[in-house]
């Protein structure tokens, strides 16, 4: 089953973060996402273009409505031609599996366009 289509799961701040092992494995189903981190929390981050700010602001909003069918929210910068997607767990601070799952399924979105 690929990662897009596994289930997100409940995530609390005590959740397990992923371990690195678990980040090269689920990184390799994902290889135009980059790890990054940010004030010290670890986050995956990809940029999209498309060919005018009214393709990106589309983009942007199917990214939301996925987001909100699971309640796990990335942060997106929408600009003219691009917009850049990070996922990571707030309340936990770093990346659980759902952080994976989502950036799959938001590779499905941009497919699917």
């Amino acid at each position: 089953m690929s990662l897009a289509e596994q289930q997100c799961e409940a995530c609390r701040a005590d959740a397990p973060k992923v371990s690195d092992e678990e980040l090269a494995a689920l990184i390799r189903e994902i290889p135009e996402w980059t790890p990054e981190v940010r004030d010290g929390v670890m986050q995956l981050e990809r940029v999209y273009k498309f060919r005018n700010f009214k393709q990106a602001l589309a983009f942007s909003n199917s990214v939301g409505e996925i987001a909100e069918e699971v309640g796990h929210h990335p942060a997106l910068l929408t600009e003219w031609g691009k917009v850049t997607v990070t996922w990571w767990s707030h309340e936990m601070g770093g990346l659980h599996r759902n952080d994976f799952i989502m950036a799959a399924r938001t590779d499905s979105v941009f497919n699917a366009r």
